[in-house]
């Protein structure tokens, strides 16, 4: 096997040696004083130098060197730094010239470098109402330096630095925490923020104005926390009988304390005739006389202001039992509620008592009667007519036609009649229990001479003798096998009926006659 002409060490090329007879293992431990030590040195395998030098081998194919890697893709800037912006806080001091209240303002601005092309936009944020046009100061462009050629970086952004954007000086004050994390891993530091100085107008601007006028004694705020939603409520009557188509109104009066003003409404009755006005008075401050206002006030103004009345109608000039004059309007006042007797107790001293009052005859109700059956459609839908002004279907028992749907019961019944050929005519009366209504069809029969077909469509049938205005209608409590029933003046024998018939009464025999249960279990005891 050691000889330089053998067989080249490839797959296939291999043979087993068939003159080998050890096939053991060289041992890797020995033993020194009692103790098991690995033996030195290579016992087996490779030695030290072909590991070294299979460490440090770059193999190849068989049939030529593997091909380079290709190169990593260019990557240009205008995708690397794609949306990567870095805002920087800054200021800039407005001078004025011509105003005695402020020599110059403050103007916060927003600094935006964008990263894939070097260029600045300057916005301002906008306030409302400010007066001064505000938004982008500078939009999107690269901005130069000096007059070298030179454009700002972002190297030349820090914090606590003053830049020169045409002309105008804005002085850096912060960043945003992408720009401090940018800007760490390019390896600048920033200065610590700062803070932005306040606008001096605008602290003028918060500070209480100087009033010269003495404040009233009266506290107009004090007034409203303490007496708001604290109505007096009277109830009066204005009795006009006097004038033609006059008569006695009802009306109810509120005192409203919070401002001294009052309001008369309506108290509405149902029918009473007169258009719906709720509000006769609207709330205002009434004066105590119209009339009482100076001579030289021109008589062609109709409205009057508190500058020519003086005296108004107050909380003291309402009482019950007494007459208040409301523009022109005599009121009488009859009554009171609870706390306008409770504060009037406590405040005055004075108990007030409801006065009676005659508001004028009572209109005796008209008790509806309703007319009698007509005889047109049921006796159901001519009562559901008079019940409305718009004609509208009798209203029916919708859970009584959910429990019983389809549930029918049906009779074999004979006609009973002088003419000969009625006497061997056969029917079938279904009984439907959702509409208590029932239905007679007469079977097809041979050589009868008689058409099959609906005899009686399905309707409420009323008991011979029965009232029209209170009728009684047939139920099955009715259909006993042998008894007749007459329907339109013909009459009918019951002679037979389902077994469904027995097990439903049988169900419900609290709600039907025992003798009506047995005659029908009678022809049904075979089939039992």
């Amino acid at each position: 096997m050691g000889d330089s002409t053998a067989l080249p060490f490839l797959p296939g090329n291999t043979f087993t040696d068939p003159t080998k007879v050890n096939f053991h293992r060289s041992q890797t431990m020995t033993y020194k004083n009692g103790f098991a030590i690995p033996k030195t040195g290579p016992i087996a395998g490779l030695t030290e130098a072909e590991i070294d030098e299979l460490a440090n081998l770059q193999p190849s194919l068989t049939y030529g060197k593997s091909k380079p890697e290709p190169p990593q893709d260019f990557v240009p800037a205008h995708v690397a730094f794609d949306k990567k912006v870095l805002l920087f806080n800054a200021y800039f001091k407005q001078t004025l010239n011509e105003s005695d209240k402020e020599y110059y303002r403050v103007r916060p601005v927003k600094i935006y470098y964008y990263l894939e092309d070097d260029s600045i936009s300057v916005v301002e944020p906008i306030v409302e109402n400010s007066g001064i046009p505000q938004g982008k100061l500078i939009k999107r462009q690269r901005l130069p330096k000096n007059d070298q050629g030179e454009h700002w970086l972002w190297k030349d952004l820090n914090v606590g630095n003053d830049v020169v954007f045409y002309g105008k000086t804005f002085h850096i004050y912060d960043c945003n925490n992408y720009t401090k994390d940018f800007m760490c891993s390019e390896g600048i530091m920033l200065n610590p923020p700062e803070e932005c100085p306040p606008d001096p107008y605008t602290l003028s601007r918060k500070e209480p104005q100087h009033t010269y006028v003495t404040p009233p004694t009266f506290d107009k705020l004090k007034q409203f926390i303490d007496l708001d939603r604290q109505v007096l409520r009277f109830s009066a009557v204005w009795d006009d009988r006097n004038n033609m188509f006059g008569e006695m109104r009802p009306y109810t009066l509120h005192f409203y304390r919070v401002d001294d003003t009052i309001e008369v409404r309506e108290q509405r009755q149902p029918n009473d005739g007169h258009d719906p006005f709720p509000v006769l008075i609207g709330r205002k401050k009434i004066p105590k006389s119209r009339s009482s206002i100076p001579s030289n006030f021109p008589s062609a103004v109709m409205e009057i202001s508190e500058h020519e009345i003086t005296d108004w109608l107050t909380e003291k000039d309402l009482k019950v039992g007494e007459t208040v004059v409301i523009m022109d309007r005599p009121f009488f006042l009859y009554d009171c509620d609870n706390f306008t007797q409770s504060y009037y107790q406590q405040r005055y001293g004075l108990t007030f008592h409801r006065v009676p009052v005659e508001l004028g005859e009572r209109k005796v109700e008209v008790k509806r009667e309703i007319p009698p059956y007509n005889g047109f459609g049921s006796p159901q839908d001519s009562k559901q007519n008079c019940l409305s002004l718009i004609a509208q279907p009798p209203k029916k028992d919708v859970m009584k036609m959910l429990e019983n749907d389809l549930k029918i019961l049906r009779y074999a019944a004979v006609m009973e009649s002088p003419n000969p050929e009625d006497k061997n005519r056969k029917f079938i009366i279904s009984y439907s229990l959702a509409k208590d209504e029932m239905q007679i069809y007469e079977p097809h029969q041979r050589n009868a001479g008689i058409i099959e077909g609906k005899f009686l469509e399905y309707s409420q049938v009323r008991k011979p003798g029965s009232s029209i205005d209170n009728p009684e209608y047939y139920t099955p409590a009715d259909f006993a096998i042998g008894a007749t029933i007459e329907v339109f003046s013909r009459k009918f024998k019951i002679a037979d009926c389902d077994l469904y018939v027995l097990k439903y009464l049988e169900a419900n025999a609290s709600r039907f006659p025992a003798a009506t249960i047995e005659s029908i279990r009678a022809i049904h005891a075979d089939k039992l």
